[in-house]
């Protein structure tokens, strides 16, 4: 019997959590020339990279001829070995990263893991408690409790931009894609070299809060802006854009 060429993902969104991901999914589902799977994030090269590549092109056996078929799984961006496992298997895919005031970022993860019962601890507490999770080497707090390292945005996008040619990544502002959703649609659909189609609808904010954040004391907010200040002037610097600090 001959089998076909495996299918894997022409793209990849990479991340960052908590930065629009859901919502670009939401958008790219109703472009006719895009596939994705029926589960957003597929995690093959974070949580599954112990199973067989047919694993993963399974979950692109129904895409069209002539679609692009794409991954959106966040955890990509910050998890270490995902981007060597990508080049390795994808080395041509293109790798779209999105990223949001990572103050704004940090604090959404928190109130996040909050909502979902992910984390105890009140704010103070797991940004304090955050260095010593992370050392511990235990998994669950490397995915859940990383408020902070997954808002150093350089350290992870240097392992990208190491193995990867400048012109397979596209690198956004969050809010861009809510403020000026058709020029990022436009940036995004030449990216992917897809049929140009118009924006299908108003862009919803998936997976948005309750507004815990605008209760932060602003101490709090100062701080993490302090800690963050070198990842926001480094974006500006390579990325070309900042947010306002």
């Amino acid at each position: 019997m001959v089998f076909g060429k495996p299918r894997y993902p022409h793209f990849l969104v990479i991340g960052t959590q908590k930065g629009g991901t859901t919502s670009l999914q939401q958008l790219l589902e109703q472009h006719p020339g895009v596939f994705l799977p029926a589960c957003k994030e597929v995690h093959y090269f974070s949580l599954h990279a112990d199973k067989p590549p047919s694993w993963y092109a399974a979950h692109y056996s129904k895409a069209r001829l002539g679609q692009r078929r794409g991954d959106i799984t966040p955890f990509y961006m910050f998890h270490p070995e995902a981007p060597a496992h990508i080049r390795q298997l994808l080395p041509k895919a293109r790798l779209i990263a999105l990223l949001r005031d990572p103050v704004e970022r940090t604090l959404s993860q928190f109130f996040h893991a909050r909502r979902h019962g992910f984390e105890q601890l009140e704010l103070e507490a797991a940004l304090a408690a955050e260095p010593a999770r992370l050392a511990s080497g235990d998994p669950y707090s490397f995915q859940k409790h990383s408020y902070l390292s997954r808002s150093r945005y350089l350290e992870q996008l240097s392992r990208y931009e190491a193995l990867f040619p400048s012109r397979q990544l596209l690198v956004l502002r969050s809010e861009d894609l809510f403020k000026e959703t058709e020029n990022v649609w436009e940036q995004i659909q030449n990216f992917l070299r897809v049929r140009k189609r118009p924006l299908p609808a108003p862009l919803a904010k998936a997976n948005a809060g309750k507004g815990e954040a605008s209760r932060v004391n602003p101490a709090i907010r100062s701080l993490l802006r302090h800690e963050l200040a070198s990842t926001a002037a480094g974006v500006k610097k390579l990325y070309g854009f900042d947010w306002g600090w």
